[in-house]
């Protein structure tokens, strides 16, 4: 039961988490969307298009690509930054 867990995200009965973006005017101006909605869920329409996800201090920008359809907008916009020690 635990291996499935992370499989089954939301429920199959359930639509999709989206929130309404203007994807006509970006796909015509080739402008990034700039959001904040991170949990938005990519369709395959959003493939090709720009974006600009919001991480907490700044705006990550990432192009929609056919592997990213299903996951989250919030995935590609990571939050923290990874500490490393120096070697001295």
């Amino acid at each position: 039961m635990r291996q499935t867990l992370p499989v089954l995200k939301r429920s199959a009965w359930k639509v999709p988490f989206i929130v309404p973006l203007p994807l006509r005017e970006a796909r015509e101006s080739n402008q990034p969307i700039r959001t904040n909605a991170r949990s938005c869920t990519i369709l395959p329409s959003f493939i090709g298009i720009k974006f600009q996800v919001h991480n907490g201090k700044s705006y990550n920008e990432f192009t929609v690509v056919e592997n990213m359809v299903g996951s989250k907008l919030g995935d590609f916009a990571p939050t923290r930054v990874r500490h490393v020690y120096n070697k001295k």
